[in-house]
């Protein structure tokens, strides 16, 4: 069963009270640091800065739930941070690199916990988030080290990539609503762990073709938020194919005017300014991901052909069309290789010099890709073909660039004295045994390095299901076991293409040695939107990330760990307005969040909770509400319905009750879906018919004449006298004085502080002093009340008396600490 995450020790000793009133999330928070304090001494008001309320919802986040799985975690037992309204995100001495992201720490976190969260370079304190640069050369430039207690979250790392993906584990330790856009009441706790991690490969990468479908800058941003929350730090972009050309080049607005005015399918086209492009790159930079510029070539080259050699080509220079038809014409659907450039016209590399030039230099990585894929014989021959390549690899190293492209230019001669730097990536879907692994091989054997990329385990545009209106199928129907387990039950990217001997020659095997690193392409052919390329992103692209990242041998780089952990992620995507496809081979769970209520005429209804479900229709869920009061009932739930290219939405969960009496309940709200084990969500009502509210600061003594005065949190700066006839109800409120109640209805002192003695005398309703730090004496006398007053789990610098009370005090389980005699019938509670 999935539970709310609550401070360690509390919970079983305090939702068992019998069904009236219970104490509040937020009174019980507050209360336990009070007692902290007291134990330890004299409570103060001072005492209980940066406590937070106790929020019912989803299980907090943990080493369980991380992915990509880090390379050591040691749990601290006993160790519990929490996140509070004084929380600071401190940055240590010499560490200026760390600040951009200590600040985009803080803006993830102050949506959702409403606190300042400021960003400081000062010396530390208790209860704040250290991020620092340290010298470790063990982490490298992208590993880090988190620490977490009781006291501070530490992380550090060597460089600022290593801090940064730091802050990516501790979103997943903190709970999952953290990532909500609006306020949640928490509690924010992080569960005491030792983690120091580090990247298996260097070169962690996913493709986005905005070619096919052309896709906004603002669709590609979002994409690095995604890939870079899982440590991927390559975005591969695919700039020009046979549909579309993309990117402005000065000089050559053919390319854009004309080559960018279509999509496949004859979809609407567009490109970007180099403005645009630029922008791109500096925010992939901001979240440690090189941009990888690709214009395919010689194939996959139609937009740039009709550029030049087409019926709307001004210049027109025909030599450069080596299509299989001419003139040339467009073809916008997914057909391949029946276009490319002609290596032999000087026309052709004048306008790849121009483009290469000028895209190498708007990208500060080190890379520049050529493509080089889908060229047949008929089309090029391969004596041709190899001669294009050479002269493109060239023109990239002139510009300072190390060569990359798709696996079919290790035909080309990377192995002359002269030949740059080079890498292939892999992407042939036969078996790797086989000769569908022998361009790897060839590539390998030339001394070039390979980024794999196995089309029938990276290929995310791959179709998920059967009968997906998104996504081909050529290379399989892909779910997540095929993208994590590449060979039988590995998912080990060394070990994927053996060495071969065919003809009597031995091709090399392709090692850890030899891989730069792995790559997760998205074609679009079928992809027009986000929520598109979205729901084939995810839940896939992490198990790429993980074995980007993870070691080779760990206990829970398996699936069966992957799947568990993964499934803990959904809330987050949700949360974050982001499509996924809710693969059955993934264990989703249900999570519910369920704020505290506060109402003024014992009546709640309306939304109660939220309710996350992947998977489900509304009615698969059930969900049933427990009011605190000894009675429960049924939810409604209602929300966006999934489709076949989108994950359902949220749910809200509604429910109506009315409360017999004032009071403060806890509820708890119990989610089952199909299958699967109840998770449940806890909230505190506050149900009362307050005539007066009072919050914040209220100066000098409060006088309570008639009426219901409700203390919701506020510090009152004086003392409280309530007269007869009338009611109070503090809630975790601060009193620096006495509280004096003579003659009351109702009197409910629920956590907080009392700077003073407390006088209860001669009540007639209900009296509960439960969780309160009292500096002097508590007198409880007379009181002819229905069940028994409650005076429990208070800490009492003084002496505690009750007598002549009908009937007698009770503290349901939850001792006193009293600092001092206790007489009468409160003896022994």
């Amino acid at each position: 069963m999935q539970t709310s995450g609550r401070l360690p020790g509390t919970r079983d000793r305090w939702i068992t009270r019998r069904g009236r009133r219970r104490l509040g999330g937020a009174a019980l928070a507050v209360t336990l640091a009070l007692q902290t304090v007291a134990l330890a001494g004299p409570s103060t008001t001072a005492a209980l800065a940066g406590t937070t309320p106790t929020l019912a919802g989803t299980a907090p986040g943990g080493p369980a739930q991380i992915v990509p799985v880090p390379v050591s975690t040691e749990p601290v037992p006993g160790q519990t941070f929490v996140v509070g309204p004084e929380t600071r995100i401190v940055v240590a001495p010499g560490g200026a690199g760390a600040v951009p992201v200590a600040e985009g720490l803080a803006a993830i976190m102050r949506p959702s916990t409403g606190y300042p969260l400021p960003v400081s370079d000062g010396v530390s304190r208790p209860g704040d988030i250290l991020l620092g640069l340290t010298e470790a050369a063990d982490l490298g430039d992208e590993g880090y080290r988190i620490d977490v207690s009781a006291m501070n979250v530490r992380v550090e790392a060597a460089e600022p990539a290593g801090l940064f993906y730091g802050v990516q584990t501790l979103r997943q330790l903190l709970p999952a609503w953290i990532e909500s856009p609006t306020v949640r009441p928490g509690p924010w706790t992080v569960s005491g762990v030792r983690i120091t991690d580090t990247p298996r490969y260097d070169y962690r990468g996913v493709m986005l073709d905005i070619a096919r479908h052309f896709q906004t800058p603002a669709t590609v941003k979002r994409l690095i938020d995604h890939a870079s929350t899982y440590k991927m730090n390559v975005l591969h972009l695919h700039v020009s194919d046979d549909q579309g050309f993309r990117i402005a080049i000065n000089g050559r607005p053919e390319l854009t005017t004309i080559g960018g005015q279509f999509s496949i399918n004859n979809d609407p086209g567009g490109y970007w300014t180099q403005a645009e492009y630029v922008d791109v790159v500096n925010y992939a930079a901001a979240r440690f991901m090189t941009v990888i510029p690709e214009v395919d070539s010689p194939g996959h080259t139609n937009a740039i052909v009709m550029s030049y050699a087409g019926p709307e080509a001004n210049p027109v220079l025909p030599d450069i069309n080596c299509t299989n038809r001419t003139p040339p014409v467009w073809n916008l659907t997914g057909a391949v290789g029946y276009s490319a450039l002609c290596p032999e016209s000087p026309n052709t590399w004048a306008i790849l010099s121009d483009i290469t030039a000028q895209l190498s230099a708007l990208s500060p990585g080190p890379y520049y890709h050529l493509g080089g894929d889908e060229v047949p014989a008929s089309t090029l021959a391969h004596a041709r073909y190899v001669n294009f390549v050479d002269q493109a690899a060239q023109v990239v190293k002139a510009q300072n660039k190390i060569v990359m492209g798709w696996s079919e230019i290790a035909a080309a001669n990377f192995d002359r004295p002269d030949a740059p730097a080079a890498v292939a990536q892999y992407w042939n879907n036969g078996n790797p045994t086989g000769a569908a692994g022998d361009t790897a091989r060839t590539a390998v054997q030339k001394g070039m390095k390979v980024v794999m990329s196995p089309a029938n385990h990276t290929y995310l545009d791959m179709q998920q299901f059967v009968g997906s209106p998104l996504g081909l199928s050529w290379a399989g129907r892909l779910d997540v076991s095929q993208f994590y387990n590449w060979s039988g039950n590995t998912s080990d990217p060394a070990t994927y293409i053996p060495a071969r001997t065919a003809g009597g020659v031995t091709l090399p095997a392709v090692t850890d040695t030899h891989i730069l690193g792995v790559e997760s392409p998205i074609w679009s052919e079928t992809l027009r939107t986000l929520p598109d390329i979205e729901f084939q992103v995810f839940p896939r692209m992490p198990a790429t990330a993980e074995i980007g990242w993870s070691p080779k041998v760990h206990p829970d780089r398996n699936l069966a760990s992957f799947v568990g952990r993964l499934a803990a992620h959904a809330p987050r995507w949700q949360l974050l307005g982001q499509n996924f496809y809710p693969s059955p081979q993934v264990p989703w769970r249900v999570d519910v969040a369920a704020p505290d209520r506060t109402t003024g005429d014992r009546t709640v209804g309306g939304e109660v909770a939220s309710v996350v479900a992947p998977g489900t229709t509304a009615g698969q869920v059930s969900v049933t509400v427990d009011w605190g009061d000894g009675t429960s009932s049924p939810a409604t739930l209602s929300g966006t319905p999934g489709t076949n290219k989108s994950v359902n939405g949220i749910y809200s969960a509604t429910a109506g009750h009315t409360y017999a009496r004032d009071g403060v309940y806890q509820a708890t709200v119990t989610a089952t879906r199909p299958g699967g084990a109840p998770t449940t969500a806890e909230f505190t009502v506050t149900a009362t018919s307050c005539t007066t509210s009072v919050s914040g600061t209220h100066r000098g003594p409060l006088v309570v004449a008639d009426g219901v005065t409700c203390l919701a949190g506020a510090t009152v700066s004086g003392p409280v006298v309530v007269r007869p006839g009338a009611s109070l109800i503090a809630t975790g409120a601060s009193i620096q004085g006495p509280v004096t109640a003579t003659g009351a209805v109702l009197v409910e002192l629920l956590g907080g502080v009392v700077n003073g003695p407390v006088s209860i005398n001669g009540t007639t309703g209900d009296v509960i002093v439960e969780r309160v730090g009292v500096s002097g004496p508590v007198v409880l006398h007379g009181s002819a009340t229905g069940p028994s007053p409650l005076v429990s789990g208070n800490t009492i610098n003084g002496p505690l008396s009750c007598t002549g009370n009908n009937p007698a005090p009770a503290n349901n389980g939850l001792p006193n600490i009293v600092r001092g005699p206790t007489f009468g019938q409160c003896a022994g509670l």
